[in-house]
């Protein structure tokens, strides 16, 4: 396990979108495009109240999940893609856009949904760890939490998709503060539903 690389942090990500207002092609992909489509057939119910979006990029997840959802905050650490995030969700009243860096800061709110999507392998693993007991801190008893991550190793990145998996599944099974609901493994993603007993 890769422990000595350090979060990822906004100058990173600055660079990253000065460089490509789309740099993963959320808009544009097909492999983006039936990720979303799996990502939101995953979580079983029809509304949540109030969701939160860990690393929300230029908004387009964020765009699928706000029909599902009577309040959501998404966050990112880079205005430069929360700008076009805000632009995108001009249209949706009950998504909140925020400037956030998790685990540093952390709203001070509970919720039935928290979606971590393609941001955990950013994190150092003390990070990692730190995000992890302050998601099951702020989600309520029954609430969920969606793990959706490439798998695939990426040199820049201090964690890989199954190790934010498999960190979070230590809190899985019997005894255990989760419920693990749902795993699906795709050719280059992995989804994880986990429920907060």
């Amino acid at each position: 396990m890769n422990t000595e690389k350090t979060t990822l942090g906004t100058d990173y990500f600055d660079g990253v979108y000065a460089a490509n207002d789309d740099p993963w092609q959320f808009t544009t992909s097909p492999y983006e495009r039936d990720k979303y489509a799996a990502t939101l057939a995953a979580l079983p119910n029809p509304i949540y109240e109030s969701a939160f979006e860990i690393g929300c990029s230029i908004g387009v997840l964020t765009q699928h999940l706000a029909s599902r959802c009577r309040r959501l905050l998404s966050v990112d650490v880079s205005e430069a893609a929360l700008r076009q995030a805000r632009q995108r969700l001009a249209g949706s009243p009950q998504v909140r856009v925020e400037n956030l860096a998790v685990p540093g800061t952390f709203p001070n709110e509970s919720f039935d949904l928290i979606v971590v999507s393609e941001v955990g392998y950013y994190w150092s693993m003390p990070d990692l760890l730190k995000a992890r007991q302050l998601i099951l801190d702020h989600l309520e008893p029954g609430g969920q939490l969606l793990l959706v991550h490439w798998t695939p190793e990426v040199p820049d990145y201090p964690l890989t998709g199954d190790q934010v998996h498999d960190t979070f599944m230590e809190l899985a099974g019997e005894g255990k503060p989760f419920r693990h609901l749902l795993n699906q493994r795709h050719e280059k993603y992995r989804l994880d539903l986990l429920q907060k007993e």
